[in-house]
């Protein structure tokens, strides 16, 4: 298995989003590697690490999830992998919820998120985002 982090999604993915989708909330597990220190697109100087870079976008997008409807779950320090093997483990793991995959893209299409993205992509490194949804049987969560 071949693991690659990103920044933005590819063709294929970006696609995906015109899908209907499943019924109900998604979940957005998001695996996060930080820059050790910002770089803005812009070129400016900036003493802020990756992770406080993305600290600034964390802040702005969970208001913001707020406004589509949806909610900042979970965020946490990654501190160990205790099964399977990975080249590199990630800095932290976010999970946001979202009413729907369509809300997710017209927040991503916002003029908010263009704004507060720029914190982002200065601190990440790349991520992995995995979609997933509770399953109307789910006897897991209750």
């Amino acid at each position: 298995m071949e693991v690659k982090n990103s920044v933005v999604p590819n063709k294929s993915q970006m696609a995906g989003f015109a899908d209907v989708g499943p019924d109900g909330p998604i979940y957005m597990v998001n695996l996060l590697k930080f820059k050790d220190k910002a770089q803005y697109e812009d070129g400016r100087n900036t003493d802020l690490t990756g992770e406080q870079a993305y600290a600034l976008y964390g802040e702005s997008v969970t208001e913001l999830l707020k406004e589509f409807g949806g909610e900042a779950i979970f965020g946490a320090d990654v501190e160990r992998l205790m099964l399977g093997e990975v080249e590199e483990l990630w800095d932290k793991v976010a999970i946001a919820m979202y009413p729907s995959r369509n809300a997710m893209l017209q927040m991503m299409m916002s003029p908010t998120m263009q704004e507060i993205g720029q914190h982002r992509a200065a601190g990440l490194a790349g991520q992995l985002n995995i979609e997933t949804v509770i399953p109307t049987n789910s006897k897991l969560l209750g």
